[in-house]
């Protein structure tokens, strides 16, 4: 069984920057990567995604804020995040999705807590 493994997250000031890091247990062949986040009382969001020829895509309102990188050999993907602000406040959890023996799946990270104070 594959599993995600978040870490980075923290306490931050607004402003500040923190850098978020996803691995897997296990070799997957990624297709798409991705960061997704989710606030109190809120539906969980896309942040960031990167394909594995290495398109990336973001939500309006991190661009130029959040960068989102990966390493496909290792099936790790990571998040810059700079230039925080009160509201990127959330979990955030990374998403893989991909083939393991021959299968599409679609795996989780269990989540790591993000919070900027104004």
């Amino acid at each position: 069984q594959v599993q995600l493994v978040e870490s980075g997250g923290g306490l931050v000031q607004a402003g500040g920057s923190l850098s978020l890091s996803c691995a897997a247990s296990g070799s997957i062949f990624s297709i798409n990567m991705g960061w997704y986040r989710q606030a109190p009382g809120q539906q969980r969001e896309l942040v960031a995604t990167i394909t594995r020829g290495g398109t990336t895509g973001y939500a309006d309102s991190v661009k130029g804020r959040f960068t989102i990188s990966g390493d496909n050999a290792k099936s790790t993907v990571f998040l810059q995040m700079n230039s925080l602000k009160s509201e990127d406040t959330a979990v955030y959890y990374c998403n893989i999705k991909g083939l393991r023996s021959g299968v599409l799946r679609e795996y989780w990270g269990q989540g790591t807590q993000v919070t900027v104070s104004s």
